[in-house]
């Protein structure tokens, strides 16, 4: 009966729309509709088609869930499109489309290797494979043409504490793992039948059980913290359009003053404004240095910068740490944004310079500084870098006792975008146990526990102080900070093995 059923995903007219249906569930279990559970079951109709069509058939469905899964999840990128380019809607989409073809494409190649493995090595196996193929295909999206890690499975369960744990040993693909080997075993149960799936939905629930344990102690083995400290971000909320208008400029200033002020009167170790937000070259305004020293010894607080800045290489985004001593340490953006702040093979596609007024020529960082010159010390990451695991890691690895990330959301409006961005620091705290403060112009400013809880969030076009006590643990780490994507690489192990040896045989 179970094989009957999914032999009827044969036909277009039942394949397509569930299909397409699964992409739309699986959508909604992110920010901002977080229905995290439908994760656990948006993959089972892809993984069962598999199981009856060939691997071309099955890249080809794939293909469709995944990029229409992107299309909806990266809906937002409309928003910006429409407001800072020259790009007509509905063209807008053109982007927004090729962009989620791309993410859907390692969809399409998970698919076929289940399909193309059935085929070799049984049914059983090829679902057995799946969550490791999975976790390849992640990695290797955050990692070819500089990586595009927004929207891993693992990302939807933000919110389920005892669930994420288990990242401070495997990163989010850990999570991501166990998403797709529930999908997989339930796709087992409607393809295969009850007997034929048993043996792997009771090898699923044995992993949700130990993941699930594993973050129900986990937090108790924590060393206490070594320092508590009190951190200041500050949320502008100042619109894109009048951001960078010379005539609004000291309004700017008077407003990020304003708030400083207000957020001395909590005696923080440190107040941090967000991504750009001097709208100056800061280091080039000599009387503006001046006031913002005067300022910190004001607030008894150094304050953490977000700039641009320049040398004989070019322009930087940068993050600056001052002082009443004046500027003490800088650090340069390194993992730039592909179309945002730089344009690959500038050579031969130089031209969609002009097409929107987001798209800039910064230079990347070389190193990752941590600014031990506060104490204690921290480490700042500037937008986009936040979703990237292994350059988080080098901050902690390199002394910070907790992170700083700074942001500038406002080219996403009020749009499901800034609460996707924010979704993926829990795993960032989680993976090495560390606070997390977020300053974002316009939102959503947050404050982040080690254990992964959102404590505090300042909601978007909010204006504002946002302070939390923090734990600050210098030298700390987790096996993740210790040894990084090892998981992500003996899934890429299991899968080459496994691959190579159904190559040596076909199932009978």
């Amino acid at each position: 009966m179970a094989a009957d059923w999914v032999a009827t995903l044969g036909a277009p007219r039942v394949r397509i729309p569930a299909l397409l249906a699964s992409a739309a569930l699986l959508t909604v279990a992110y920010p901002r509709a977080d229905w995290s559970l439908l994760a656990w079951v948006a993959l089972v109709l892809l993984f069962a088609s598999a199981l009856v069509r060939s691997p071309r058939q099955a890249l080809a469905d794939g293909w469709l869930m995944g990029t229409v899964f992107f299309l909806l999840l990266l809906r937002w990128l409309d928003h910006t499109f429409r407001n800072y380019s020259a790009i007509p809607w509905p063209l807008t989409w053109l982007p927004i489309l090729a962009l989620a073809a791309y993410c859907g494409l390692y969809f399409a190649l998970v698919a076929a290797t289940v399909s193309w493995l059935r085929q070799r090595v049984g049914a059983g196996w090829a679902l057995a494979a799946a969550p490791f193929l999975w976790v390849v295909g992640e990695w290797l999206r955050g990692w070819i043409l500089s990586g595009f890690p927004w929207g891993l499975l693992g990302y939807s369960q933000y919110r389920q504490l005892l669930l994420i744990q288990i990242a401070s040993v495997t990163g989010v693909y850990g999570v991501s793992f166990a998403i797709v080997a529930v999908n997989a075993a339930l796709a087992g149960l409607v393809g295969l039948g009850w007997r034929r799936a048993a043996w792997g939905l009771a090898w699923v629930a044995t992993l949700l059980v130990g993941t699930l344990a594993f973050g129900h102690v986990s937090p108790g083995l924590l060393p206490p913290p070594d320092e508590l400290i009190v951190v200041a971000v500050v949320q502008p909320s100042i619109e894109q359009t009048l951001k960078w208008d010379p005539a609004y400029q000291k309004e700017t200033i008077r407003i990020y003053t304003s708030l400083t002020r207000e957020a001395g009167r909590g005696n923080p170790a440190v107040v941090v404004w967000p991504e750009t937000a001097a709208p100056i070259f800061l280091r080039r305004d000599p009387a503006l240095v001046a006031e913002l020293q005067a300022l910190s010894g004001e607030v008894r607080a150094p304050l953490v910068i977000g700039s641009l800045d320049g040398d004989g290489r070019g322009l930087y985004n940068s993050a600056i740490l001052l002082e009443t001593q004046g500027i003490r340490a800088k650090y340069d953006k390194i993992h730039l944004v592909p179309f945002g702040e730089y344009v690959p093979l500038s050579w031969l596609i130089g031209f969609v310079r002009g097409w929107a007024e987001f798209i800039s020529e910064f230079q990347s960082g070389r190193v990752p500084k941590v600014f031990d010159e506060a104490d204690p010390p921290f480490g700042v990451v500037i937008c986009y870098e936040g979703i990237f695991p292994e350059l988080f890691r080098e901050f902690v690895a390199g002394g910070a006792a907790y992170m700083v990330n700074i942001t500038n959301d406002a080219w996403f409006g009020t749009t499901s975008g800034p609460w996707q961005h924010l979704a993926m620091l829990p795993f960032r705290a989680v993976e090495h146990r560390v606070a997390v403060a977020r300053a974002a112009n316009t939102g959503v400013s947050a404050f982040v526990s080690p254990s992964g809880r959102i404590t505090k969030t300042l909601g978007l076009f909010e204006r504002g102080v946002l302070s939390d006590r923090i734990v600050a643990n210098p030298r700390g780490g987790t096996f993740y900070t210790r040894f990084g994507n090892l998981f992500a690489y003996l899934c890429l192990a299991v899968s080459a093995a496994g691959c190579f040896f159904a190559r040596l045989r076909r199932s009978h």
